[in-house]
């Protein structure tokens, strides 16, 4: 069975989504998009997989967003891919696929929705947020918080 993360190693989010994956036994595939971007076709298939609109995929924190003026509506999806594909820091991330799909995991925990196999143990975020019991269940949100 294979998982591959669209991984930044500076993103906090993307370390907890690899965390959660590793906790979960499994080694994924790491690639790490911006030393190696994926081909305007597999991000093409990637986003169809997601199911989610190509604006969605689209980074705007510590990205040339609005200098390339990504925000305006009229923009087609392919002028979208174009700038993904000229600035790969534009896609967001983490990015991951396996055999129960492929999702945008932001947050982290959304990892868990397609990770074939359960958490092993307890797992907190690097903020400390407890995502996993010592059973290896997921934590209820305290929806007073």
């Amino acid at each position: 069975m294979t998982i591959t993360i669209f991984h930044n190693p500076a993103c906090g989010t993307s370390r907890n989504v690899l965390a959660l994956i590793c906790n979960s036994g499994e080694e994924p595939e790491i690639v790490e998009y911006l030393k190696t971007p994926p081909s305007r076709e597999e991000l093409v298939d990637l986003i169809r997989r997601m199911d989610i609109p190509v604006r969605a995929v689209l980074r705007e924190k510590g990205t040339p967003y609005a200098e390339l003026g990504l925000g305006d509506p009229s923009l087609t999806d392919d002028q979208l891919l174009d700038a993904m594909m000229a600035h790969p820091i534009l896609i967001n991330r983490p990015i991951v696929v396996t055999p129960l799909g492929v999702r945008l995991c932001r947050p982290s925990e959304a990892v868990l929705d397609i990770l074939p196999k359960p958490q092993r143990g307890a797992f907190a975020k690097e903020d400390g947020e407890a995502v996993a019991g010592a059973d290896g269940q997921r934590v209820a949100k305290d929806s007073a918080a």
